[in-house]
């Protein structure tokens, strides 16, 4: 059975619950200690936690009363807001798999729902997945990120301000930054970790930069005392590092991994193209030290490796010069462990915000071929029994994309308000930043002065 088989056989179980049920929304959860926040996925907005409610429930760091209410949405067959992602592509029709379709799949168990439907939506479960920030520290500042996640672009907006946009401005009045040290948040994650680590399967370290938190290298101590035999280990990190910090992972993961302390271990990393637009999207990148480290990576550890692909506006361009870069690396490293699953993996989510990296104020007709010609390279390189070829879900997972540049259609004043951002942020950005788009881009020139107000 194929992935997409998978899916949608789970789909028409799932269907039977609710038709816009979401298994993510109990059994998933990301949480920001630094600011006090979690969602259940990165598609709806974080929320944030009330201090009150952690101080006799540890547990509402994930099992918060908005994300309650937003369950019982779901099991009345209702449509949380912050959920739209999902339903933008749901209503493409019935032939596009929605990340709600794939996540259900991915986490279906019979115990689970059952116990959701005899529980309701009001129970503290204690999810499968945990995807855990401990701090903002960051020596990036990725254009579309935010001060929250990243120390460095928090610096920068106190040095310089917010930028001169109307959408996102990334202002940073009235935002509070717990310090590891001090968080009550922390403290709070440390109370539920007894309870949590018992049923938990995944757990997915972020940030900011978790290499530069120091909670990660504690947890990872903490997993070396007292193991986790069934935990899958996951790391988002920049890789743009210093070398010993990534070696340090290496040695530490491997460990745990080979001692079977945890059941196995991943690494997640973000690249959105190649070269020196990829350099320019995530200020602080540099190719040459993100590739040493990741190639180090992958030659101390037998470990497989994730690209977090973002796709946005500054993407649509370049996207199949990355596409090659995988396929060359796919080549070189082949399968993950003696299975047909690749070591080099890769997911393309579409960015929704802030608006002047959305793909969809672009004219379409001048650049969908792009997109269309990045598609095209994909097909004629699917073969799931190739080690070095793309897989039908990746292949399906781009083709949504495309489709949905082609079919999304935007007012004329979101248009307008999207292209005057787009103008006056990297005007801003590279006043700040001291980079040059128009030389870095030099196929979207004409776009970005016809965008100038």
């Amino acid at each position: 059975m194929t992935s997409k088989q998978r899916i949608i056989e789970i789909k028409e179980i799932t269907d039977q619950v609710s038709p816009t049920f979401c298994l993510a929304k109990w059994h998933h959860t990301t949480i920001y200690l630094q600011t006090g926040e979690t969602h259940s996925c990165y598609h709806p907005a974080p929320h944030k936690i009330p201090l009150e409610e952690i101080k006799t429930n540890p547990s509402a760091i994930h099992n918060t009363i908005e994300k309650k209410q937003q369950r019982a949405e779901m099991l009345a067959g209702e449509k949380p807001k912050g959920c739209q992602y999902c339903w933008n592509i749901e209503a493409l029709g019935d032939d596009y798999i929605s990340d709600r379709h794939d996540r259900n799949a991915s986490i279906y168990k019979t115990e689970r729902v059952q116990e959701i439907i005899d529980e309701g939506p009001d129970f503290n479960v204690a999810p499968e997945y945990v995807e855990i920030s401990f701090g903002n520290e960051c020596n990036f500042k990725c254009g579309y990120c935010h001060p929250k996640a990243s120390s460095s672009y928090y610096k920068e907006i106190k040095e310089y301000g917010a930028y001169p946009v109307n959408n996102h401005r990334f202002t940073v009045d009235g935002l509070f930054i717990y310090e590891e040290d001090v968080n009550p948040y922390v403290a709070a994650w440390w109370r539920w970790w007894p309870t949590l680590r018992k049923s938990l399967n995944i757990l997915r370290i972020t940030g900011g930069e978790p290499l530069l938190q120091k909670n990660t290298f504690l947890l990872l101590d903490n997993l070396d005392r007292y193991p986790l035999p069934n935990l899958e280990l996951n790391i988002n990190s920049n890789l743009g590092v210093k070398p010993l910090l990534v070696n340090r992972l290496a040695e530490k993961v491997e460990k745990l991994r080979v001692e079977g302390k945890i059941k196995n271990f991943k690494l997640f990393t973000s690249i959105d193209t190649w070269g020196e637009r990829a350099e320019y999207i995530r200020t602080g990148l540099d190719l040459e030290v993100w590739e040493n480290n990741f190639h180090t990576y992958l030659t101390k550890t037998e470990n497989p490796i994730t690209f977090m692909i973002t796709f946005n506006i500054l993407a649509v361009t370049s996207f199949k010069s990355l596409l090659e870069k995988i396929l060359e690396w796919r080549k070189q490293y082949g399968w993950y462990s003696n299975t047909i699953e690749h070591r080099i993996r890769f997911d393309t989510p579409y960015l929704k915000e802030p608006l002047q990296y959305d793909m969809n104020i672009l004219p379409k007709a001048e650049f969908l071929p792009y997109m269309q010609e990045a598609l095209e390279f994909m097909a004629a390189n699917v073969d799931n029994d190739a080690c070095d070829k793309f897989t039908d879900l990746e292949y399906e997972k781009f083709r949504r994309v495309v489709s949905y540049m082609e079919t999304t259609v935007y007012t004329d004043q979101r248009i307008k308000e999207g292209r005057a951002d787009f103008y006056r942020w990297f005007t801003e950005y590279d006043r700040r930043r001291k980079t040059d788009f128009v030389k870095t881009f030099p196929e979207l020139e004409n776009f970005y002065n016809s965008c100038k107000v």
